[in-house]
């Protein structure tokens, strides 16, 4: 059975974001606010408690290769720290939002794209990480388009 990690993003990220309050990578300011949807924090990848915990709003890019075509979008963490997910199963707290898995070749290019659905998100992840091309794969929310997380073939720690 294939092994896969999954993770947030890094922890340096989210702790500069709560401390100057601006997007780590951009400068724009980042905004809080009391949780008024799911989210999920980008971070520990678990959903808001809506109405009862305060989030940060900034932007992001997860595509770090210099060749790769920058897509960055809104992202969520907690205003508070948590810990950060790097786990080889999917995060529990996604496997009911809708899904897109996308899979980039090294350099940054997106060669693959597919919607969950009904699926199992750990099948499409299996199918899109098992194209020889795909070097990552990003989750991201079907809805909004916005960035979830990453996914690499290997365990934590590796």
């Amino acid at each position: 059975m294939a092994r896969f990690r999954y993770s947030g993003i890094p922890t340096a990220v989210a702790d500069e974001v709560r401390d100057t309050l601006r997007s780590p990578q951009y400068g724009h300011p980042a905004h809080r606010e009391v949780a008024r949807g799911y989210g999920p924090c980008r971070h520990c990848l678990r959903t808001f408690d809506i109405d009862r915990e305060d989030r940060l709003l900034f932007t992001y890019q997860p595509i770090q290769e210099p060749a790769g075509l920058p897509a960055p979008g809104p992202v969520f963490v907690h205003a508070e720290p948590c810990e950060r997910y790097d786990g080889a199963a999917f995060p529990p707290a996604l496997l009911d939002l809708p899904l897109v898995i996308e899979g980039f070749r090294a350099g940054g290019t997106i060669v693959a794209q597919e919607a969950v659905g009904t699926a199992s998100p750990d099948e499409v992840v299996g199918r899109v990480l098992a194209l020889d091309e795909v070097a990552y794969a990003h989750v991201r929310n079907a809805e909004a388009g916005c960035y979830i997380a990453r996914v690499e073939r290997g365990m934590p720690g590796n």
